[in-house]
């Protein structure tokens, strides 16, 4: 968005992607009634919110946010790059928008993008305009609402983390209720109903302009090959406010499994529900999905749900051991997706050399480490170390190239000359040689620690 175009309207657009206090769950699946909720109004300090959106001090702090998140441009093709100037120059025009009720977002540019399991995700990118203001908003509504929610729900929030949901659900497991059931959301993002997320932001907020704000976010619309569609439900991914809005939706069904006692961990529209036996799992299955159904008016994916052993089901990436104390591992799907990242990173043929190639999958595995550090399987990184090593003498044996090139490199590299000529002169191919005595010596462990390639089991959680 050009910074002259802002002179009559300001535009933003809506977006995608805390510490309660609540009643443990006990129960190991037995159901009790239905919890009934009362609704509060509003208390009288949240009639005047858009005043405290638009403090200074929460304007400059949301453009540092924004831009420290980067992004891609909306459909106005305005960079983060070029936020903090226009802030200075139309800031006060946008914070007297958003005072009189008369700020409109632009629609959301559709992209999609890969699911790790297949299938594509569908992202709505904001302006980058669209992204402060719904940035603005979420750091005064999250300090408000967060402290709500339930202890049980452990996604989009401050201090709570994916990690904390995995160690919750083992120690469940631990305790005996070995069986869960594991619920799947079917597109949920897309399938909110506005209404009814509009009702429970209006138990929350008095200010009118801040619930007409929602309102319009939600009904902004969608850019998708040049063509605009309308926004008749969900809360499309992509920007900051739709995963505290999603937890508005969903803190109904938290409350509702802590009336029944239930043992749960929800993370985002991810809910598992740990009971004692399978015919209290199926039991659980039919009557959440129906208050998920008829209540919540979502609809349970039923390929993706099931009631499962934790150690055949998954959860944020991890599954556990058939353990009386059971231990965190990674789930097989995970393991897959991470050796295919690095096969791709380890291809001989991608054109540069091999000490590049070892800094760049030092720096996937470095970040992969810092999610599923959290696993207590050492012996699955010991195996992917030992794969990875493979993979990258089957690069040096490749890049060497030539018999007589094969030879001085590892001889240089203190290989015993006959051994080395014997290894350059094999006729096998260098997936095979890759695991041979010669390049174990040439390329040992301690090489490759040296060249700067982690350890994995030093990167573990304590």
């Amino acid at each position: 968005m050009g910074v002259k175009r802002q002179n009559d309207q300001l535009v933003l657009a809506f977006p995608a992607h805390g510490k309660g206090e609540a009643p443990t769950g006990v129960g190991g699946g037995t159901e009790a009634p239905t919890a009934k909720r009362g609704t509060q109004s509003p208390a009288a300090e949240t009639a005047h919110l858009m005043e405290e959106v638009c403090e200074s001090a929460n304007l400059y702090q949301a453009m540092a946010q924004v831009v420290a998140n980067h992004g891609g441009a909306g459909v106005d093709g305005m960079r983060v790059e070029q936020l903090p100037p226009y802030v200075e120059a139309y800031g006060a025009q946008l914070c007297a928008q958003l005072l009189s009720g008369t700020y409109r977002p632009q629609p959301v540019k559709r992209v999609e993008i890969p699911k790790p399991d297949g299938g594509v995700r569908k992202l709505g990118i904001p302006t980058v305009v669209d992204r402060l203001v719904q940035q603005m908003l979420l750091q005064v509504l999250q300090k408000r609402w967060d402290p709500t929610f339930s202890r049980h729900s452990y996604g989009f929030r401050p201090q709570h983390s994916a990690q904390q949901a995995v160690a919750q659900a083992q120690e469940y497991i631990a305790s005996g209720t070995r069986w869960v059931v594991d619920l799947d959301l079917e597109k949920f993002f897309d399938r909110v109903n506005h209404d009814q997320l509009l009702a429970r932001v209006a138990q929350r907020v008095a200010d009118k302009r801040l619930l007409k704000l929602v309102r319009v976010f939600l009904t902004a619309g969608v850019m998708e090959g040049g063509l605009e569609s309308p926004s008749e439900e969900g809360t499309p991914q992509g920007g900051p406010l739709s995963p505290l809005l999603s937890n508005v939706v969903l803190d109904e069904l938290d409350r509702e499994l802590e009336a029944r006692g239930h043992r749960f961990v929800r993370y985002a529209d991810d809910v598992n529900i740990y009971v004692s036996s399978a015919r209290a799992g199926a039991r659980v299955m039919a009557s959440i999905s129906n208050f998920i159904s008829k209540r919540l008016k979502l609809k349970i994916n039923p390929a993706k749900s099931a009631v499962r052993r934790p150690w055949g089901s998954k959860l944020l990436g991890f599954s556990f051991t058939n353990d009386r104390q059971p231990k965190r591992r990674i789930a097989p799907a995970a393991m897959r997706r991470c050796k295919q990242r690095l096969r791709e990173l380890t291809q001989a043929t991608r054109g540069i050399s091999a000490g590049q190639m070892v800094s760049e999958v030092r720096s996937y595995l470095r970040g992969w480490m810092g999610y599923f550090g959290f696993c207590q399987t050492p012996t699955v990184l010991t195996k992917l170390e030992q794969w990875l090593r493979r993979r990258l003498r089957n690069v040096y044996w490749q890049h060497w190239r030539t018999g007589r090139k094969r030879y001085t490199e590892l001889c240089r590299r203190g290989v015993d000359p006959q051994l080395a000529k014997s290894t350059a002169g094999s006729s096998r191919g260098p997936w095979r040689l890759s695991s041979s005595r010669a390049l174990h010596q040439a390329l040992s462990k301690r090489y490759f620690t040296l060249l700067g390639l982690p350890s994995l089991d030093a990167l573990l959680y304590a």
